[in-house]
């Protein structure tokens, strides 16, 4: 089984299956963070991470989208794009 990584401009592929999982949201977190309007994460999980997406979104909003790329057992790849934040 494939999995898809990221070739375009803007996207940033982020592989979570090799972050030990006690530091895992901490990591997607600080990866989000620093992403610019336009961006995007390639994120890539063993398992659908529901609760976390929901974290994000409660912390987002709006400036969050949620595309799932590739959703099989073992394999999940979403795209989470970042949209709409002031320019720093």
């Amino acid at each position: 089984m494939s999995i898809e990584v990221a070739t375009e401009p803007n996207v940033h592929t982020f592989d979570a299956r090799g972050v030990a999982r006690r530091f895992r949201h901490s990591a997607i977190f600080g990866a989000i963070g620093v992403l610019r309007s336009g961006e995007t994460m390639r994120f890539v999980n063993d398992h659908d991470p529901i609760p976390l997406i929901a974290q994000l979104r409660e912390r987002l909003g709006d400036h969050l989208s949620v595309t799932y790329r590739q959703r099989d057992p073992g394999a999940i790849v979403i795209d989470f794009g970042i949209s709409g934040l002031p320019v720093e």
